[in-house]
């Protein structure tokens, strides 16, 4: 399925079903109203989790695996192609509205949004299926084929996935060329963003996206590659084809918007449901959680940078005297549903702490990056996991030969005593 597939390796160790393909949730009616509205917030967290990853916030969320970030995560308009605006397309490109929108149609909407070509390759899903709709096409202006793909769903008007969303990747995790988030006259937020598939640039392959979210909660999403395929294909061009300016004019097109409008509601539990359910504990703030790490760092650090996410993420980039190292922390709540598949013979402290230690290679393929990782869980599912780098930037090559901090060090951190505070 080509919709939605940009995703960090690390995601790529829990399940499939996490990826930004926009998985629906059920929960079973046997299970009881209460089980059905814990098992709704959790998700509506694991989604928000998701997309935060495709693009958005540079968010790490390390739902699974150890030590890595999801990253989560956008021209001139004046060449051969003719005029780009940010107005909507011409109502000939635009199906009417209707109660619901066929692949077809959403195909049609796309190749009518874009400059004359060739198309092939195409692929949709309109808004009658379990998963939200997207249309995916490989074009060509006569310059090389490039894929296009564009992908619809919603969000809660006015929810932190908003801001995730449409904030522009930190360049600690990740390395673009260019991108800016923007409020539009209608209120709406549209990032714009270009940059690499992959982050260690080990091809030339090129990512460009514009995200849109409107104040009424539609999310729309536009990506291109410079390749017919988003992996695995040479290069056909040197630039994805369509400009920023072009890009904003597709991914504001009111067409979507009436598309999302179709996207069936996701079913909410009861009032009633909701308040006797157990609700589950908030994550702790980016900032607190950077503010914690760096009361816990052992002498001899200077923190030259710093940064995260609303929750459950913060990083430091640290020096002793023998260059940067990137340390970063994820504090996560109510995680004990996948403790067997994070920590599996790891070492079980005597009040059923469970922690695990890992060295291993680099995931972002900066030459010769190692992470060191120490990863716990309390009994209740409280997670806290640190790594450190030998590097300031895990796409960055290493600056040193080892990390700043010890596996050691790391272990004292994450079982500091100092994180119930943030529970």
């Amino acid at each position: 399925m080509p919709e939605h597939q940009h995703h960090d390796p690390f995601e790529d160790r829990f399940t499939a079903a996490l990826r930004d393909t926009g998985d629906g949730f059920a929960a079973s009616p046997a299970a009881g109203a209460a089980l059905a509205a814990g098992g709704a917030a959790r998700g509506r967290r694991a989604r928000l989790r998701r997309r935060a990853a495709v693009l958005g916030g540079a968010a790490a969320v390390a739902l699974a695996g150890v030590g890595g970030t999801l990253l989560v995560p956008g021209g001139d308009s004046s060449g051969p192609r003719g005029s780009s605006t940010a107005a909507g397309p011409d109502t000939s490109a635009s199906p009417a509205p209707a109660a619901s929108y066929s692949g077809d149609d959403l195909i049609a909407a796309l190749k009518g949004l874009l400059p004359g070509g060739e198309f092939r390759q195409e692929a949709a899903r309109g808004t009658d299926g379990r998963l939200p709709p997207y249309a995916h096409v490989v074009y060509d202006d006569g310059d090389g084929a490039a894929a296009v793909e564009i992908g619809l769903d919603r969000v809660r008007p006015g929810s932190r996935e908003i801001r995730e969303l449409t904030r522009c990747p930190d360049k600690v995790h990740v390395e673009y060329d260019d991108c800016t988030t923007s409020r539009l006259p209608d209120g709406s937020l549209l990032m714009l963003y270009r940059g690499y598939e992959y982050p260690d640039r080990r091809e030339d392959t090129k990512w460009w996206s514009a995200r849109l979210v409107t104040a009424e909660g539609q999310h729309v999403s536009l990506s291109e590659w410079n390749s017919a395929t988003q992996k695995g294909s040479p290069v056909t061009r040197e630039e994805p084809p369509l400009s920023t300016d072009e890009m904003k004019k597709v991914v504001t097109a009111d067409v979507w918007r009436r598309v999302v409008d179709a996207i069936p509601e996701e079913e909410e539990p009861s009032a009633t449901a909701t308040a006797n359910a157990p609700q589950p504990p908030p994550p702790a703030s980016g900032e607190s959680i950077g503010d914690t790490l760096t009361a816990l760092l052992p002498d001899g650090l200077t923190v030259v940078d710093r940064g995260g996410q609303e929750t459950e993420y913060a990083y430091l980039v640290v020096d002793d005297g023998e260059g940067r190292s990137l340390v970063q922390i994820n504090v996560q709540p109510d995680m004990s549903d996948v403790a067997g598949q994070l920590y599996g013979d790891a070492e079980t402290l005597p009040d059923g702490t469970r922690v695990a230690l890992r060295k291993g290679a680099g995931e972002k393929g900066g030459a010769g990056v190692v992470m060191w990782t120490a990863d716990t869980m309390r009994p209740d599912g409280f997670r806290v996991v640190v790594s450190a780098f030998n590097t300031g930037a895990q796409h960055q090559d290493a600056t040193r030969d080892t990390p700043a901090l010890t596996t050691r060090q790391l272990r004292e951190i994450a079982l500091s005593p100092k994180w119930e505070r943030l529970r």
